[in-house]
């Protein structure tokens, strides 16, 4: 059975890091779009200033981050190590990547409702889909809607 929580308060909060709009600085925005291929000169100006929170997420209230564990989502582009937004505002839909309580164990993985049942799929053929059945309690505590990650620390 899949059950969603968008209501209960967060339990264990030092599993999650609390969004915090108040403390966050704004950046500048620079006006132009950055091509990944051959370069073009630089502009000398930002258009405007944006806070990547507000960027990543589209509820605050609603949002918090994790730090992903393991190599079961790579073939997702997303490893360990990587700042998880979620986002326990939105519908949870097929295809989603969805932050998952599964028998009091959190898990990453990417949801597929079926005609006959759904089932949570890893991003890495070592692993296999995990079959939800009346057996199994699942609850969705959110919606992956970004990432942050570093390429150097």
């Amino acid at each position: 059975m899949i059950l969603t929580d968008k209501q209960a308060p967060l339990k264990n909060t030092s599993d999650f890091i609390l969004l915090g709009y108040e403390e966050e600085t704004m950046l500048p925005l620079f006006g132009s779009h950055v091509k990944a291929g051959f370069p073009s000169p630089a502009e000398d100006y930002a258009e405007e200033r944006i806070s990547l929170l507000k960027f990543l997420s589209g509820n605050p209230t609603a949002t918090f981050y994790v730090i992903l564990e393991g190599d079961s989502m790579i073939d997702f582009n997303l490893f360990e190590g990587d700042l998880l937004v979620i986002d326990r505002s939105l519908e949870v839909r097929s295809g989603d990547i969805i932050l998952a309580n599964l028998d009091n164990e959190y898990t990453v993985k990417k949801l597929e409702i079926l005609e006959d049942g759904a089932r949570l799929v890893p991003g890495n053929k070592k692993y296999a889909p995990i079959t939800i059945s009346k057996d199994l309690e699942v609850l969705v505590w959110g919606v992956v809607r970004g990432i942050a990650r570093r390429f150097r620390k």
